[in-house]
Order: C-alpha cells, then structure tokens, then sequence
C-alpha cells in the first residue's frame, strides 16, 4: 500500500533578499481576469526535483488531471483556460515570482512557507497555505550527508567544517536544529555555505563542502549514486517536515472554483500515486532525470514521504515551531500561521472525504524489494527481505529497508548494518547504528556483503 492518506518587517541577508523580491523568470501568468480574448492563464510554480511535491508539480503536470479540469469548466462558463507550468530549483524563486504577481499557485517546503507568508503581507502581495503535497512525521524528507569516504561520523565532528545547504529551505531548517542540540552555533561553529543543491552536491564531491544538509531527492540521489553517505537522518528530530501548496490571496478570491479545480486535480494524482507507485516513480523519472529507484525511494509504496492533500494538525503545530528558527536566522519576522493556513478550498474540492482523509496517517514502513519484473514486494522483517534478495541475486532493480529506530527508508545496500544476535537491523547512518550498539551488548556492524551471506546460509 502507498503511504499516502489523504510582522514589523524584517532585515532580510542580502542574497536572500533578492532572491525573493527580484523575478527570476518571465511569464504572463497571474492572470485572475479573463482578456478579452475569453482566455485565463493560471500560472503554477513547482520543483520538479523536489519530488515530494509531485502530486501538485511534475505527476500532475504529467497527468493533465488539472487541464481536464479546467477544460470541463471552461465548457461550463464559456472561457478558455490555459494553464503555464514554471518549473524551479527551490521555493524562493517562486515566492519571489508569487509577490510580483506571476504566479499563482505554488508548492514549496515548510520553511520557504513561512518565509511565502512573511513576504506576502510585507509587500502586501499575500499568499495562503492551502494544502500538503508529502510529509514526514518525524523529519525524514531531510538529511545531512557526508562524502563516502570521510572521517566525518557525527553531528559533533562538523565543528570548524563547511556545510551547504540552501539558507531558508526545509533542509536548512534541519540544520540549524540539530546543530542546536548537538550545542553547536550554526553562525559561528561551522562555516555555512548557502549554495542550490546541485551546487552543494558538487561542493561535496570536489572536496570544498565537507557535509551537506539537503532536501529530497538530493541525499537519496547521491547515496544512490556512491557519491555520499548519509551522517544525519532528519528523522532523529522527530519534528514534522512537509511542502505544501500556496496560492495568492487576491487569485483565490477571485477564481475560488478554478483553485478548487487544482486541489481536485491534485487529490486525483494522489490517488493515482497511491494506487500506481512503481509507474508514478517513472513518469517523475523520465521528467526529472532522476533514477526512478531514488524516486520509489521517496514517493513508493512505503517511501519516506506520505502524500496526503489534508492540513493536518500536527503539520499546522510544526509550523509554528519553525517560525522561531526562522526568527533567530533573521529570514522573518512574526508570522500569523493560522492566518495563513487556509484549508476551505481543500475542504470543498475534497467534500465528503477531507474529513476521512485528515483522521488517516500512514502505516509504519516495510522492507521492500523492486524487481526487475517491474514487480514489488513487502516484507514484515529486514530479516526476510535479505534472504529474499540472497536468493534471488540478479533479479533485484532496488532493495529499501526501513532505519530500526526512526522507520526511515534507505537502500538495503547503504544502510548500516547490525547483527544483535540471529537479528540483522539496518539503520542509515552509522551513529545510529553505534547508539544501539551501546545499549546492546554482543551487537556489532557488518557488511552488507556479509549480511546477505548470513541469511544465505
């Protein structure tokens, strides 16, 4: 089954600041009137590697569930509706383009909302959060890498090292928290370097990043790839991390019925998702580029983030602990999140099943293998999905196991590895798997390699 279920103003850092208030693309968009030609060009604003937006981004566009949509309303009220798709690395381009009136829907991470929020009342342009795309419950969409080879083994050891990340996204948030706990100052213990993540993932391979704190798909990408391994598993955190939808205020007033048309048409690509995981992971693929294994990863049937178009509580209270962050960076100032969360529209274009949607969560992760098929098959243990892929060596496309104590997903052949007696226990990075050792006497590593030969024999 799919893990899916339905201010005063404020100094910004300069590079940010424009980043948000300076368009970076061009388009006619934000058109919330019909010309007079009878056309109305919805503009909507997505990442497209962001993979946990799909459902409101690249699946969607994919599927044309949102033309379908507004071409049967378009019959109805006699106008012509276009829709223009803006694609972008990260939410503040997007936000930037939202506040000139460019665009008129969007989808970004918990982080960039807030500062969506915060940019929308200040230059009076406001914004409201009208629905999820994916979500994690604990903080898994996050994660700090390392390059394969370093020295680097926790959070401590990253005193006096660069890390990149994107200053103001999701995955910066992590960051900045953890180093919290860890009793590191992220503005002076470390050197911060605010680089777009395919920038920062180069910086790790060329050796100028020593770590890097990303948002999905970027760690998974690179584990994948053997071009990093993971340090920090944002899970630990056991905060919510989410992206969402917003949308311009003066839009929603305006066409209501066209944003229900959107939120409808996003709700049919999460069922779509849910009930065809393994060909959603390859539709986002081939418009990505990105491996459809890092995809599943993510968005599969027990992939790290759950698709649910509901507001859920929990993601509402998350929020609110964000602003504080966000604050302390100096990126906003007070943010009224419940003036900013929005869910009528949601709740209309749902109907009847927002209310079902909003009390399901999803189920705890299994074992999971790919197969070369096209075929996938769940497990209850690690146990037993090893001693499926030992015997059945060459028939596998990708093996993911969820981490022991968060229930993160990770590649069957990156995870750690423990044997605790006839158990073997994976976990995603190796200062989880050394925290369960501690506590287990006769616990040890092993190599995956070895792991599989245990349970052949």
């Amino acid at each position: 089954m799919t893990r899916s279920a339905l201010p005063p103003r404020t100094a910004l850092p300069a590079a940010l600041a424009v980043a948000l208030v300076v368009p970076l693309a061009t388009g006619c968009g934000g058109d919330a009137n019909a010309g007079d030609s009878g056309t109305v060009t919805v503009t909507v604003g997505y990442q497209s590697k962001t993979i946990n937006t799909v459902t409101a981004g690249t699946l969607l566009r994919s599927l044309g569930y949102f033309e379908q949509e507004l071409k049967a309303r378009g019959a109805r009220d006699g106008i012509t509706y276009k829709v223009k798709w803006q694609d972008y690395a990260t939410g503040a381009p997007i936000t930037a383009q939202m506040t000139a009136g460019k665009i008129d829907i969007g989808s970004m991470g918990d982080f960039p909302l807030l500062i969506n929020a915060a940019r929308g009342k200040q230059l009076n342009r406001p914004t409201r959060l009208v629905s999820v795309t994916g979500y994690n419950l604990r903080g898994g969409l996050n994660t700090i890498v390392t390059e394969p080879g370093s020295r680097l083994s926790s959070l401590a050891d990253l005193r006096g090292k660069k890390v990149s990340t994107s200053v103001g996204s999701a995955a910066d948030g992590t960051l900045v928290r953890v180093l919290q706990r860890a009793d590191i100052d992220a503005e002076k213990d470390i050197h911060k370097l605010n680089q777009q993540p395919a920038v920062g993932a180069s910086a790790l391979q060329a050796g100028s990043a020593d770590a890097l704190s990303q948002f999905v798909a970027w760690p998974g990408l690179l584990a994948f790839q053997g071009r990093a391994k993971a340090l920090y598993d944002g899970a630990e955190l056991n905060l919510p991390t989410f992206h969402g939808v917003t949308a311009r205020e003066e839009f929603a007033e305006k066409r209501p019925a066209v944003l229900e048309d959107f939120l409808r048409a996003q709700h049919k690509a999460t069922e779509y998702l849910r009930e065809r995981p393994v060909a959603s992971a390859e539709s986002v693929a081939k418009a990505t580029g990105l491996p459809p294994e890092v995809v599943y990863l993510y968005n599969g049937a027990n992939g790290i983030a759950t698709f649910d178009p509901t507001i859920k509580p929990a993601l509402v209270a998350a929020l609110k602990k964000d602003v504080p962050v966000l604050k302390s960076a100096r990126l906003v100032g007070d943010v009224d999140v419940d003036a900013f969360v929005d869910d009528r529209y949601v709740k209309r274009a749902l109907g009847a099943r927002y209310a079902q949607a909003l009390a399901t969560t999803a189920a705890p992760a299994r074992s999971e293998v790919w197969l070369r098929n096209g075929t996938t098959r769940s497990f209850a243990t690690p146990d037993q999905l090893l001693r499926h892929l030992a015997a059945h060596t060459g028939a596998v496309r990708a093996a993911y196991v969820p981490d022991t104590t968060t229930g993160t997903l990770w590649f069957a052949d990156k995870a750690v590895w423990v044997a605790d007696g006839p158990r073997l226990l994976p976990f995603v990075t190796p200062s989880a798997a050394s925290a369960y050792i501690a506590g287990h006497p006769g616990a040890r590593t092993l190599p995956y390699a070895d792991a599989l030969k245990k349970q052949a024999s």
